[in-house]
């Protein structure tokens, strides 16, 4: 805080600059700017002492200033709090139109922080205008910029409001870890306005969560904290709650005298801001506005058909993977009854043995076929689908189009989760699974799964609990990957069936033979349950408790069969206990080999960093593909990472280009007019034995594997793919091996 003396001085060193800025308001670029930075302090001086049209006025002063220099950062960050000021003023029309121009001048200037405060200004406009879910799009914006940054103390505002938000939309636990999460940032930061507002909005959620005595504590403490410092708008909130509050504890007395404070308060700011608010200063300020209101009325409707039209796209897109994935779904169940009754076959008579097994032959080999047609005709349009909108994320896209964006990017990525689940399932039924050893730390490895958790879990309101036998080492050498998968299954299974609950995960040593310690994994919630009845099924293929819990809690059932597969692999056992309405423990036991090697240091996975020094512009990319959508986004990738390409959509060209021209990679299709990816690599080795081939194919690649390794492929990237396995390949074979990068 500023003492007097202090505060004397940084005006009269203003109004100094100010007056030379004057002087020389036409000379230098530097100077000009100086000027500028002036207007905008005097301007948010008067806003903040409730000044508001002298300080439009000095903010128009400055935007005329910074639009004869160009300065893009400072146009955007004038615009961003003009629309604040006609926010204030009670303009959220002419705010929202203000702060998006505001936004679009940020990003060219690539301004990321001055985004986030505008986009914390538009969450605050469309929560005054009772758009809940638009202004929490806009808070996560600012909070997603702020994060990037690293400017913690920026975030205690954002998630208050966003805690006001959901406290509105009556999601009070949401509310409540919102500004937890507000109140330790502004007590780290001292952030006394911030803390003392959101105390008292936490009383107001202990309120609707029936701690009365919690939410007395906070109001006080709350109350206190704006009283001492005088914060006006604070305690006129303040007064109203705790009068609420009083008022349902029995405490009428102090309830009405809160009350009158309330009143008599709000009585006095709305009577300060009249008297900046008079109708001819209103009128001249709306008259202002008209002129640019009807020149962007026409762009705007035309945004708006654009965004309709993207909306029905995405909503066509959803809809056809919808349905073929209900397609696969019924014939994947369909086939898991036809193996099950071939199995109760298997028990019959020897004359029917002998046609039960040619059935279960048939009925395997149809389903193998199935499988890689199905999933090859699913993987290509999602290739397109994740590609697509990906890039859309990462080009800036309108803050009210990245919820859409993601809530597509959520479908493809648990559409791709389905279909790697049902080829998981597969493979252990067929015996395809490898194990992969490799030393890590047990103890870290189960903390990050947690953590990568935790999110999840706080939206349930779940605190997760973690425990670690002191008696069991750190280092361990066998599958983590595998491990990973069955902790991520079962920790996940117990937050979708536990609400405002606690869950344990423990890791408890049970013997050990010299280096081979048995270790039990236990996950405890105390959710839901299961009955007696589910428990004998819990294990098998598409099995979910009931179809109200399918249906109440999404899921494929396809889970726990995997996690049983999986421990079945590394030869240990899984169990379950649970009771109806009091909660399920699934504890498994598996043999890990302790090691005394120390995990290898972490790579550094940033290639780009890597190999800024190199020089990129001669490596040449092929990519051959059909698909003209996936040409568009294999393309875009091999841009962004700096890298030339050619694209082909047939493999004949594709052979014609090898011969007459270098290439250092080249990405293969496999299913494509005349002749296949394969018939193709087959062709170009015949003349060609070092040429990097990666097979880019949405075929499963297991059952493929044999024909790959014939026809020559150096390696085999499956569509769609995770952007760093497809960096660290590409990388590899044009500079050599990326592990060595650190």
């Amino acid at each position: 805080m500023l003492n007097i003396k202090h505060y004397i001085w940084v005006i009269f060193l203003l109004i100094t600059i100010g007056i030379n800025a004057q002087d020389t308001v036409h000379s230098d670029p530097e100077t000009i700017q100086n000027t500028i930075d002036f207007r905008i302090t005097q301007a948010q001086y008067d806003i903040d002492n409730n000044n508001y049209y002298p300080a439009k006025k000095k903010l128009e002063e400055a935007l005329n200033l910074a639009q004869s220099i160009d300065n893009k950062k400072s146009i955007g960050l004038i615009y961003s709090k003009l629309g604040k000021l006609e926010f204030i003023i009670e303009e959220p029309t002419e705010a929202i139109k203000t702060l998006t121009k505001a936004i679009e001048v940020q990003r060219f200037a690539k301004d990321n922080i001055n985004i986030a405060e505008t986009y914390k200004t538009l969450g605050n406009v469309f929560m005054y205008l009772e758009d809940y879910e638009q202004a929490l799009t806009y808070y996560k914006a600012s909070l997603s910029l702020f994060e990037q940054e690293n400017l913690s103390e920026f975030e205690a505002e954002v998630l208050l409001n966003e805690g006001k938000t959901y406290m509105a939309l009556k999601q009070y636990r949401k509310a409540r870890e919102r500004i937890d999460k507000s109140l330790a940032l502004a007590q780290r930061f001292d952030l006394t306005k911030i803390k003392s507002s959101a105390l008292i909005h936490q009383a107001k959620v202990y309120y609707f969560l029936n701690d009365d005595e919690s939410a007395l504590k906070l109001g006080n403490q709350g109350l206190l904290l704006a009283e001492s410092n005088n914060y006006t708008d604070v305690l006129n909130n303040g007064y109203l709650i705790l009068s609420e509050l009083n008022e349902k504890l029995g405490n009428y007395k102090l309830s009405t005298q809160y009350l009158k404070n309330h009143i008599t308060l709000s009585q006095s700011l709305l009577e300060q801001k009249r008297k900046n608010l008079t109708p001819e200063k209103k009128a001249k300020f709306i008259l202002d506005s008209q002129t640019e209101f009807q020149k962007e009325k026409e762009a705007d409707l035309e945004k708006l058909k654009i965004e309709k039209g993207y909306s029905k796209l995405a909503t066509i897109l959803s809809i056809a993977l919808i349905t073929i994935l209900s397609l696969l779904t019924l014939s994947l169940y369909k086939n898991n009854n036809i193996r099950l009754k071939t199995n109760n076959m298997l028990h019959k008579k020897n004359g029917e043995l002998i046609l039960a097994k040619e059935k279960a032959e048939l009925a395997s080999k149809t389903k193998a076929n199935f499988l890689s047609t199905v999933t090859h005709e699913l993987r290509t349009p999602l290739y397109a689908v994740t590609g697509l909108t990906t890039m859309l994320l990462d080009e800036n896209p309108k803050p009210d189009q990245i919820q859409h964006l993601k809530s597509l990017q959520f479908s493809g990525d648990y559409l791709l989760n389905f279909i790697n689940d049902i080829l998981q399932i597969n493979k252990i039924e067929a015996n395809k699974v490898d194990i992969e050893y490799e030393i890590f730390d047990l103890k870290k490895k189960i903390s990050d799964v947690v953590s990568a958790l935790n999110n999840s879990a706080l939206d349930n309101g779940v605190t997760i609990h973690f425990e670690y036998d002191e008696a069991l080492p750190i280092n361990f050498k066998a599958d983590q990957i595998k491990l990973s998968q069955i902790l991520i299954n079962l920790i996940g299974n117990s937050i979708k069936f536990t609400n405002d609950g606690d869950i344990w995960v423990r890791a408890i040593k049970v013997n050990n033979i010299k280096d081979i310690y048995t270790i039990k994994f236990e996950i405890e919630d105390n959710g839901i349950g299961i009955s007696e009845e589910k428990q004998k099924h819990m294990f098998e293929s598409f099995s979910q408790g009931s179809i109200q819990i399918n249906r109440k809690y999404g899921g494929t059932g396809l889970g726990l069969s995997i996690v049983k597969g999986l421990i079945d692999i590394l030869n240990g056992k899984i169990y379950l206990r649970s009771e109806l309405g009091k909660g399920t423990c699934f504890y498994f036991e598996i043999p890990l080999k302790h090691t005394t090697e120390q995990v290898a240091p972490k790579k550094n996975k940033d290639y780009f960093k890597n190999i800024t020094e190199l020089e990129m512009s001669n490596i040449k990319i092929l990519v051959v593909e059909d698909n003209k959508i996936n040409q568009m986004i294999t393309k875009k990738i091999l841009t962004k990472m700096n890298l030339n390409c050619e694209v082909v959509d047939n493999g004949e060209e594709a052979v014609d280009l090898v011969k007459n021209n270098h290439y250092d990679v080249v990405l293969m299709d496999i299913h494509m007019p005349g002749i296949s990816g394969i018939e193709a690599t087959k062709i170009i080795r015949t003349f060609d034995r070092d040429l990097n081939i990666f097979a880019l194919t949405a075929v499963t690649i297991e059952d493929k594997m044999q024909e790959f390794d014939e026809a020559g492929f150096n390696d085999i990237i499956s569509k769609p793919f995770k952007q760093e396995d497809f960096e660290k390949k590409l990388y590899k074979a044009v500079i050599g091996n990326t592990d060595e990068l650190t």
